[in-house]
């Protein structure tokens, strides 16, 4: 995509997302112009970020590759993203203790997690990505789920209304409960979930040959090109 068509169609969303939000909280006279002629200042501070988190125990495999597509739709469209992979980090579970009620985070700074967590709670959307193990993500990533669930349980509000998608590679079978446990995490944090044409999934068991699933690529293109849209629409929304 061209510059100047990239800029076009990123005007366009944010005239989009204007005019739905007006018409949604029944505000009179709003102007997608007016959102439009923001200051230099205010174009700094709304720049958003996104984080992917890639559960496999390989790095630089299918799921990275699934990952690095959705990222460069959201890349194209002006959004500073990092990808994170889990592959060689062992993260500890949750010990249920509850210590991190009111510290917003979790107390305990053996692993990578409390980094890992601020990583998340930074972020506008987060974008978790997992290979099918046992019919479901990765232990790896399960530990990231449970203990930042528990986190933000004990300190709510902290992923409210960032934006969540899901991304699974599987070989074979399995992978609808893989990307049922990400959502649910998204769903259970009052985020809001983008989805694709089709599920978000992808087929191939060594690496590169999820890059070989046509429809797997289309769908994590279009998957990165609607969680831009969405983070368009909270343009609106954000103050100073």
């Amino acid at each position: 995509m061209s510059d100047e068509k990239s800029m076009i169609r990123r005007e366009a969303l944010k005239k989009m997302g204007v005019v739905a939000a007006g018409i949604g909280l029944g505000i009179g006279g709003v102007n997608a112009a007016d959102v439009l002629e923001l200051s230099e200042k205010e174009e700094k501070h709304r720049k958003m970020k996104v984080l992917a988190i890639n559960g496999s125990s390989r790095k630089d495999g299918n799921t990275a590759d699934m990952l690095n597509l959705v990222l460069g739709e959201l890349e194209k469209e002006g959004y500073e993203t990092e990808h994170i992979q889990l592959a060689g980090n062992t993260i500890n579970p949750c010990k249920a203790c509850f210590a991190c009620a009111g510290k917003k985070n979790c107390v305990f700074g053996d692993d990578i997690f409390q980094e890992l967590y601020r990583k998340m709670t930074e972020a506008d959307a987060i974008i978790l990505g997992s290979s099918t193990y046992s019919a479901d993500v990765s232990s790896t990533l399960k530990a990231v789920i449970e203990r930042a669930s528990v986190v933000s349980d004990t300190n709510p509000g902290m992923f409210r209304h960032k934006v969540g998608g899901a991304v699974a590679v599987a070989r074979r079978a399995g992978a609808m409960n893989t990307i049922d446990t990400i959502n649910h995490f998204f769903l259970n944090k009052e985020m809001f979930v983008a989805g694709s044409t089709y599920w978000n999934i992808a087929y191939g068991r060594l690496p590169g040959e999820a890059m070989k699933d046509e429809e797997g690529v289309a769908n994590m293109k279009n998957l990165g090109q609607n969680i831009a849209w969405i983070l368009n629409l909270s343009l609106i929304h954000i103050s100073e």
